[in-house]
């Protein structure tokens, strides 16, 4: 098959084969183009897009960290994924709740544009004296992990990628856990 190879080619079905999943995968494939032709990086598009930002821990990775943590609250859950007796809901808004109190917080946020938001307030929260274990995207290129992570923290970087509860496929990122405690921020 001849194809325009000046041209960059889209490869897979922009994520209707694993709908389940909640993932759109759209890959670039890097091309040669002629001389003297530029490519528009605005025409590069995303490698991976979230169309949903819940992701339900996978219960023995949790059972591991809670052997070692023994969690008290689970800040940010559903009903139905909670992981510990005592948990907030999206209309109890975790982000307004004291964490303090409940023993070890466990925290596995909402991992689209507000998970920001989640990290300050897990900060917040160890420097009020709460032990905060967040399960989280491993995203050393964004703003909330400088601000309140790198230096401060204990990182745990998870070897290769977490196959989340109810998904049909592991994870499209690599995952880490951040210990927030005051000892260390």
């Amino acid at each position: 098959m001849d194809r325009d190879r000046t041209q960059p080619r889209i490869c897979g079905d922009g994520g209707k084969a694993d709908k389940k999943y909640q993932e759109k995968v759209i890959c670039i494939i890097a091309v040669k183009r002629k001389k003297g032709e530029g490519i528009k990086l605005s025409n590069l598009g995303v490698h991976y897009k979230s169309t949903g930002t819940t992701r339900e821990t996978p219960q023995d990775f949790f059972d591991e960290l809670n052997k070692e943590f023994n969690f008290g609250l689970d800040a940010c859950a559903l009903p139905s994924n909670a992981k510990c007796a005592n948990f907030f809901t999206p209309e109890q808004d975790g982000l307004k709740q004291d964490w303090t109190g409940h023993g070890a917080v466990f925290l596995n946020p909402p991992y689209g544009r507000e998970i920001g938001k989640w990290i300050k307030k897990a900060h917040e929260e160890a420097q009020k004296g709460a032990t905060v274990v967040a399960l989280l995207p491993a995203r050393t290129d964004t703003r909330w992990f400088h601000n309140y992570i790198y230096g401060r923290y204990e990182i745990r970087f998870l070897k290769g990628r977490l196959k989340f509860n109810g998904m049909k496929n592991s994870a499209p990122f690599p995952s880490m856990v951040v210990i927030f405690s005051r000892n260390k921020g």
